[in-house]
């Protein structure tokens, strides 16, 4: 197995997953994408915490990490053909990720901001890896790493951030 190649190809994968999901909470804004409107549940669809600009430009700022990443390597992606297509699959599939997950913690009365392990950690990485299996399959071993990996990530960014004051709790 040649580990250069498999980390190329795992940091290839995680660069729209984790620009788009930590800017989406960077950059968001105020206007939530469901409006404030409740489910059939009474609760909130979704929660203050998914806004419009978040998700816009948590897309749009993981498809330009994409596109930086496709011209250092001249258009030609070698280990990930369709590289644009694959990872703009990726950024969004990450935000709805996130969407779903949010929808899921208000389901079950999960408060905004309140931690769920596992579900925080890794909805935007299985949902952007399954909307970009329409472009490039990874085998389900590469999964188990990139989630491993993620766990690992994710609580130490989440640190990083909380203690930068760009969150108000550390996870």
């Amino acid at each position: 197995m040649d580990y250069v190649l498999l980390a190329t190809e795992i940091i290839l994968i995680l660069i729209p997953l984790y620009i788009a999901n930590s800017t989406a909470m960077l950059l968001g804004g105020k206007t939530p994408i469901d409006f404030n409107s409740k489910f059939l549940d009474k609760k909130p669809l979704f929660g203050e915490g998914k806004t419009i600009k978040g998700t816009f430009f948590g897309i749009l700022t993981g498809i330009i990490a994409v596109i930086i990443v496709n011209y250092f390597f001249q258009g030609n992606v070698p280990i990930i053909p369709n590289y644009l297509y694959y990872g703009a699959l990726l950024s969004v599939g990450a935000i709805l990720g996130d969407i779903i997950g949010s929808f899921i913690k208000r389901r079950a009365g999960v408060e905004r901001g309140k931690p769920v392990f596992l579900l925080d950690q890794l909805d935007f990485v299985f949902v952007g890896l399954l909307l970009g299996s329409i472009a490039y399959n990874i085998s389900i071993q590469l999964v188990f790493l990139i989630s491993v990996i993620t766990l690992f990530a994710h609580k130490t960014a989440n640190f990083i951030a909380f203690k930068f004051k760009l969150k108000k709790v550390p996870w």
